[in-house]
């Protein structure tokens, strides 16, 4: 294919937040949907079915999150991409093949969890230590939920995609259409139709099956219009063409790099349950207090995503062109605009973690622990967001290999080191043993990443 003149990639400010700014809306919705179940569930007449969702949500997240994977590669992949049919050297074609080949890794996944639910269900609800009430209702949750497994996984891969292209808006719809329609049907079954634990899965299930219908039609609305645009119709899906989509060698390039960032997204996993378990070992005080501060983390990652996406969108697309000047345009740009959101997140949270924890708990002691602790909390965004930013730098470079790197560099450094320091002072200082493991954790992140992407940038982006 012939190389033609790129089309300016556009690194504005205003682009910028453009691409940012659905992410964060959607974003929003995913919390409030949770909040909705949590509500429904809290004025069930037993306890032990509130303590079931929660144990439930626990094993979903843990079961899903080893596969988010599929979001962060295909969005990579779309975003370089897009690179190049900017510049001529790729067609619509690639863009819907690294679509159907992200797809159809989804399905196989979860026809593997489908075939293992009757191993995975029971052990993990042992594992987390449920009691049998409670264990029967986290069972009776996830029975229902798991039926719609496999339209979760493909939505990882339509969020990727879209993000990828910069096509947030459309990433956005999908998004607030599935906590739209969750929250309405599980309103209705359980008020309407009296369905329990059943119904608030089933509205779940229900929403998730739509927004993959959705998505599908606005990936098809999408690869239509760029077909045009670049006058290179795609053949249709005939058994030769399967082939050449779903080639080993393709097949195999994408699993490489889905391993590496399943490897990283194990290692942060299981890096945040050591904090959870340093806490748990303090009693149940400190356990309870970090668990409502670190909401100020979990809140602030929602709305730096957004960020985090269009850097990886932007930055994929100018490493895709091999042009340096706009790659370092885009680092720099979108950087700016994460540490000013961090900033303003932080001055938020200081005036309005007080409210929050009067909100989120009506224990004296737990809210006296958290007041003492309010600023080192609500420095979090600050602390987290050089991790959040580079990561999508690296993910937009499809930078498997480095990835891996950063995340075995830190969790190397980082368990040994905090298990020295908890064995040293975590009787006589609780709390600050487990503050010092989670700055740890978000600075190491972002000084080690930081470090390999300066050092390897000329490769990272000339080998696309």
């Amino acid at each position: 294919m012939s190389r033609i003149k790129p089309t300016p990639l556009d690194l504005s400010y205003r682009h910028i937040i453009a691409i940012a700014a659905p992410v964060l809306i959607a974003n929003l919705a995913m919390p409030l949907q949770g909040a909705i179940d949590v509500g429904v569930v809290g004025h069930f007449p037993k306890s032990a079915h509130l303590a079931g969702l929660g144990i439930a949500s626990q094993l979903w997240l843990l079961i899903l999150v080893s596969f988010n994977f599929l979001q962060y590669a295909s969005s990579g992949l779309a975003a370089q991409a897009l690179g190049r049919q900017a510049t001529g050297t790729s067609d619509a074609t690639e863009l819907s093949d690294i679509l159907y080949r992200s797809l159809g890794l989804a399905v196989v996944l979860a026809m593997i969890l489908w075939l293992l639910r009757p191993f995975i269900l029971p052990l993990g609800l042992q594992l987390l230590g449920a009691h049998p009430e409670s264990s029967q209702a986290a069972y009776t949750y996830l029975s229902v939920r798991y039926y719609g497994i496999v339209f979760e996984l493909m939505n990882y891969v339509f969020i990727g995609w879209f993000a990828g292209q910069g096509k947030t808006n459309q990433m956005m719809m999908v998004q607030l259409l599935i906590s739209v329609i969750n929250i309405i049907l599980t309103l209705t079954f359980v008020y309407v139709f009296d369905m329990g634990l059943e119904g608030v899965a089933l509205g779940t299930v229900i929403g998730y099956a739509v927004g993959c219908i959705t998505a599908i039609v606005l990936a098809k609305i999408t690869l239509h219009a760029d077909s045009i645009k670049f006058k290179t119709l795609a053949p249709s899906l005939t058994k030769q063409r399967l082939t050449e989509i779903f080639a080993f060698d393709k097949m195999l390039s994408l699993f490489s790099l889905n391993k590496d960032i399943f490897i990283r997204t194990i290692l942060l996993t299981l890096s945040f349950a050591w904090i959870t378990r340093l806490s748990a070992q303090q009693g149940d005080l400190v356990m309870a207090t970090n668990a409502v501060l670190l909401q100020v983390l979990s809140i602030s990652a929602f709305a730096l995503d957004g960020v985090a996406v269009a850097a990886e969108s932007l930055s994929g697309q100018a490493a895709a062109r091999q042009s340096r000047p706009q790659f370092m345009t885009a680092v720099k740009r979108t950087g700016i605009i994460t540490f000013v959101l961090a900033l303003s997140l932080t001055i938020i949270w200081a005036i309005a973690l007080p409210t929050f924890l009067n909100i989120m708990t009506d224990l004296p002691a737990v809210t006296e622990l958290a007041l003492d602790y309010r600023y080192i909390a609500t420095l979090l965004p600050l602390i987290g967001a050089g991790a959040y930013w580079l990561d999508g730098i690296m993910f937009g470079l499809t930078a498997g290999a480095k990835i891996r790197q950063v995340a075995i560099i830190v969790s190397v450094i980082f368990f040994p080191l905090t298990y020295l320091v908890y064995q040293l002072y975590g009787q006589e200082y609780a709390m600050p043993v487990v503050w010092f493991a989670v700055y740890w954790l978000l600075l190491s992140r972002f000084v080690i990443a930081a470090v390999i992407l300066w050092r390897n940038q000329q490769n990272l982006i000339y080998s696309k």
